[in-house]
């Protein structure tokens, strides 16, 4: 299984709507997926069409060693895509993780242990982080292969991104060497925005092939579909925004290790 964390600590730069989307897409081509909401708040459980009396065992369990990966995960809607949801006792797991010594590595220790037992053997994993860069976000961060950050196409973004880059260099210096960033996606992309253009031109001088071809338009659907309970590609798989998540899953599925292709 290749895990992949969805982060950034700036908010609204479109990290859930890219995690239940990616996940929805990387299952609908074959790949037996899981999907962890590591956000308090569990936007990416609702966007599941998880309801909050549904969610009996959640990620805080997963975290606090109260139950493991078989117990926690529950299938979704959508065939071969499973979710280990979210609720608001996640926001008091940060609290509770201080004092632990191994506060960092345990949803790393989480998925290793369900490996070991051989438990539902996904080929990918996605982790929706917060918007923030505390111990959860560490969590997701140490468990990981990779990274990959979405980018909303506007200034204040580029500072985050920054910002981001720095914290990576250091999980790799302190929890988790082998990390990476499998790539920088542009979210809310809106041609009519001059800016948007300009932001998109300084992201690829600066970071090269490190950035996603397919660019993820603003898109009324994209925002509509939570609503629903249900991924965009779901709601409305013809969309400008579900057309632009299907390609991206495609560019991302071409990032992946060989090895990891075949499982």
């Amino acid at each position: 299984m290749i895990t992949v964390a969805i982060a950034n600590q700036k908010g609204g730069v479109g990290k859930t709507t890219t995690a239940i989307n990616i996940a929805t897409a990387m299952a609908a081509t074959g790949w037996k997926t899981l999907l962890i909401d590591l956000d308090p708040q569990g936007n990416a459980s609702t966007g599941m069409g998880i309801d909050s009396s549904l969610r009996e065992n959640s990620s805080y369990d997963l975290l606090l060693e109260q139950g493991d990966l078989a117990q926690c995960a529950q299938p979704t809607e959508i065939p071969g895509l499973d979710i280990v949801p979210a609720t608001q006792d996640l926001s008091g797991a940060e609290v509770e993780l201080v004092a632990v010594d191994d506060r960092t590595s345990r949803l790393s220790k989480a998925l290793a242990q369900s490996g070991q037992n051989g438990f539902a053997s996904y080929d990918i994993c996605f982790i929706d982080c917060p918007p923030s860069l505390g111990l959860l976000t560490l969590n997701a961060l140490g468990a990981a292969d990779t990274l990959l950050v979405p980018l909303q196409c506007e200034f204040f973004a580029l500072e985050g991104l920054s910002q981001l880059l720095q914290t990576v260099e250091r999980v790799q210096q302190r929890f988790n060497p082998d990390l990476g960033i499998v790539g920088i996606a542009l979210t809310m992309f809106d041609r009519r925005n001059r800016l948007t253009d300009q932001v998109a031109d300084d992201v690829r001088d600066c970071l090269g092939n490190l950035v996603f071809e397919n660019v993820i338009p603003r898109n009324v659907r994209l925002s509509e579909a939570p609503s629903h309970g249900m991924p965009a590609l779901v709601y409305d798989h013809n969309c400008p925004g579900s057309r632009a998540y299907i390609g991206l899953a495609r560019e991302l599925i071409g990032r992946l290790p060989e090895r990891r292709k075949a499982a």
